[in-house]
């Protein structure tokens, strides 16, 4: 006779737990701390400075928001000079310091080898005194009578950067030079180590094979190690132009009146005139222009991954 089997009783089984809230929001306490030290340090005095822009009055009558954005067409009208003369400094230093600083990049990525760590910290030794003070040093270096000016006289070399207008004369203190020299001397660092972080990442096997299919050094830079840089290459022209343009005690201790950027503007408005709207106006129309030339530079330079 066949037997029946009966079903086994059904059990309830127990039901999964929901994930724990505090979990999920963990992240975002741990973000809190930087979002109210953005909000505070950077967002609330970006607030007040746009409200300040906008102002008219004087200082012992008290400044009233009165939305008179006029005051930006007349600081860009007056002052359109140290905005070029801005850009063209701090084009000139960002290309140099990439010229001196990608060749020494590459040496400490590739050929320093148990040197690296001490060519590395001789790269960021600075640092370790005041920006203040190094660029004072340069007021002793480019003094007039002394050996650099010396050499390139001998050289014939200030004879041509006079023709450019960079110097004047046997002089090189108060010329556009001096503060070239003294941005490109003061940024290197902000260059140097993007480009060694980015050229230390490519695969040496990379090289290796560009090798085992004939191609020379010169075509394997071209082709391997330049394109795989190029964020650092971005990253490091970014971080000496953005503070270089807007630098103002370079061309203060080295330059003169000739050579003022807009930087010194801003500093002798807010500090010197007292006319603080004007100084806010000039503030954001700086950072606009950088913004715009930033994002333009990074879309032509094809790559978003900084370093």
């Amino acid at each position: 006779m066949a037997t029946v089997t009966e079903a086994p009783p059904l059990v309830p089984q127990p039901t999964e737990k929901p994930p724990r809230r505090r979990g999920r929001l963990t992240p975002y306490w741990l973000l809190l701390p930087g979002i109210l030290w953005l909000l505070v340090f950077f967002a609330l005095p970006m607030v007040y400075q746009a409200s300040t822009s906008v102002q008219t009055g004087s200082l012992e009558d008290g400044y009233k928001v009165t939305w008179h954005f006029a005051t930006y067409w007349d600081a860009l009208a007056d002052y359109w000079p140290q905005f070029l003369r801005s850009v063209l400094y701090a084009g000139s230093a960002t290309i140099l310091c990439l010229i001196l600083g990608y060749p020494l990049a590459y040496l400490i990525a590739f050929r320093a080898g148990r040197w690296r760590n001490v060519v590395l910290i001789l790269v960021i030794a600075p640092f370790f005194t005041s920006f203040l003070i190094r660029t004072l040093a340069w007021k002793t270096i480019l003094a007039d009578g002394g050996p650099v000016v010396g050499a390139l006289n001998s050289l014939h070399i200030l004879d041509v950067t006079s023709w450019l207008g960079i110097t004047a004369g046997d002089r090189v203190l108060a010329t556009p030079l001096a503060v070239i020299c003294g941005l490109t001397y003061n940024f290197l660092p902000f260059m140097v180590l993007p480009l060694y972080t980015s050229l230390e990442r490519i695969d040496g096997r990379l090289h290796e094979a560009a090798g085992d299919l004939y191609a020379k050094p010169f075509t394997t830079f071209r082709k391997v190690t330049f394109p795989l840089s190029m964020p650092g290459v971005v990253s490091g022209t970014l971080l000496t132009f953005i503070p270089a343009s807007g630098d103002y005690v370079n061309a203060d201790l080295l330059g003169s009146t000739d050579t003022r950027m807009v930087g010194n503007v801003i500093q002798t408005q807010f500090l010197r005139i007292l006319d603080y709207p004007t100084a806010a106006a000039l503030s954001f129309i700086l950072m606009a222009a950088i913004l715009i030339m930033v994002t333009l530079y990074i879309r032509k330079s094809g790559t978003e991954d900084l370093v």
